[in-house]
């Protein structure tokens, strides 16, 4: 056996006998991985459905308008690209279809929940296009706030979406402010696409212009990006902007794979999938609060849980790794304001996405929750926990 097979040997063991709790992490079903490691990934299919640069490719059409035709559906859209090879790219191509180079896109700030490509100096977003930000007011978005922050800077884009933010993100106000100050707005739903399919989330494909998002955090798919919208002007440059724009040949293996998740996620048990999710994340916080562990923005409404862990006097990274050694994974995450450098953090993001897909329910969060304080407070624990825990509760193959 080479020592690559040993090594997805030991990948494959590790996911089976740790609990993931990283907000941006999911289980995929077999169908997807299948799919994944096709024939599929053999072939070239370099342009769109009937516009091919290529031979061989009829099934490639019929797989990629499906795929279309499923998440359309899925989210309400009027058309969507689905070949973007991540989130980043996804929203990488919406720069280049709907700006000009130093135009000035409005996002959050990463320090305060948003992502590295909604402006972030380091990030092409930033490099390219002149990324300014607003922050969370008292760790809630104000939209006023914003509002007097767009009229100020003028963006051409506005992007309403974040990844550690736990609250509802009202996309109707995002809209009002986008219009007000005749900017595109972009909605980055990368986090919360499994629950916005599942009915248990807020849409906001009637206010965005466009919408971007990732398949493989709620949505439990492939890794890979997405693109939807409702204007067909758009489309067309978005279609540009991802080839030959920023891509060439799509992965279809992947957008195969992608359709068999945005499958999945029609299905009821797929709503009482994402319904199960949130409720998880709000026992977690339940029992967080009761050992005074403060909540970021004070509670949930999704999958994430961010953690200020300042009263138990440990950084974000040193949670991280004592919870790493008992089989629990998460990340250390930024708080607003934190008086600590991003290697280290005051905080610590968690997410219910996986644990959901694995069967726990309430009554599973709340004793991982206690069991996770007990870690970070103090040594009396049971190091055999979630051992037991994952084996009553084991991956599906």
């Amino acid at each position: 056996m080479s020592n690559i097979k040993q090594l997805l040997n030991l990948e494959n063991a590790r996911q089976f006998s740790t609990i993931s709790l990283i907000a941006s992490e999911n289980h995929s079903s077999n169908d997807v991985r299948q799919a994944l490691s096709s024939r599929l990934t053999d072939k070239y299919a370099e342009g769109y459905p009937n516009r091919r640069y290529y031979a061989g490719c009829s099934l490639s059409d019929q797989i990629e308008l499906y795929a279309q035709q499923q998440v359309c559906k899925l989210f309400q859209a009027k058309w969507a690209n689905v070949q973007p090879h991540s989130g980043s790219q996804a929203n990488q191509a919406v720069y280049l279809a709907l700006l000009n180079g130093n135009d000035t896109i409005l996002g959050l700030s990463l320090s305060h929940g948003g992502h590295l490509t909604h402006g972030f100096h380091a990030n092409s977003s930033g490099k390219l296009y002149n990324g300014e930000h607003y922050m969370l007011k008292n760790e809630l978005l104000d939209m006023n706030d914003i509002e007097k922050i767009a009229i100020k800077c003028k963006p051409k884009l506005i992007i309403a979406g974040a990844s550690a933010y736990s609250r509802i993100i009202d996309w109707q106000a995002f809209s009002n402010i986008a219009k007000k100050v005749g900017a595109y707005l972009l909605a980055d739903v990368a986090h919360y696409a499994g629950l916005i399919a599942g009915k248990a989330y807020p849409n906001p494909i009637q206010y965005a212009d466009v919408v971007t998002f990732t398949t493989h955090k709620t949505l439990r798919g492939p890794r890979g990006g997405c693109i939807l919208g409702t204007c067909d002007k758009i489309r067309k440059k978005i279609d540009s902007a991802i080839f030959p724009g920023t891509q060439g040949g799509p992965f279809m293996n992947n957008i195969a794979a992608k359709a068999i998740c945005f499958e999945e996620a029609l299905s009821l048990n797929f709503q009482k999938y994402a319904s199960q999710v949130i409720l998880n994340a709000k026992a977690m916080v339940s029992v967080f609060k009761k050992n005074n562990i403060r909540i970021i923005s004070r509670d949930t409404d999704c999958h994430l849980i961010n953690l200020d862990l300042t009263n138990i006097n440990i950084s974000g990274a040193e949670a991280e790794a004592k919870l790493e050694k008992v089989g629990i994974i998460t990340n250390k995450e930024l708080i607003p304001n934190d008086s600590l450098p991003a290697n280290q953090t005051s905080g610590l993001r968690l997410g219910t996405a996986a644990i959901t897909t694995r069967g726990m329910l309430e009554k599973q969060s709340i004793e991982i929750a206690e069991y996770i304080i007990s870690v970070l407070k103090n040594d009396k624990y049971d190091v055999n926990y979630v051992d037991k825990l994952c084996k009553q509760f084991p991956l599906v193959n």
